[in-house]
């Protein structure tokens, strides 16, 4: 019988687990603190708030569109924050 010219078709080393791909860091780091989701739904709920009592008008100064972005900010900086929660 005559052997086969091609050992295998593997082109890369096989890992033993020791290598870290491109989410190693991401995976050793684990889960966020507890700090994260507390900020992020503080600042979605305080935008929340800005907007509704800037709408029924119980801000200091009447309604106002310098509020109003102060509280679509905070909705924002709550969603950037959601993208840092694992």
């Amino acid at each position: 019988m005559q052997k086969s010219r091609y050992q295998s078709g593997r082109v890369t080393p096989k890992g033993g687990g020791t290598q870290q791909g491109a989410h190693g860091a991401a995976a050793a780091a684990g889960s966020s603190p507890t700090w994260v989701p507390v900020l992020m739904f503080s600042l979605l709920g305080l935008g929340i708030l800005i907007i509704f009592f800037n709408y029924v008008g119980w801000m200091p100064g009447g309604t106002s569109n310098g509020i109003l972005l102060l509280g679509l900010g905070s909705i924002l900086g709550g969603i950037i924050t959601a993208t840092q929660y694992r």
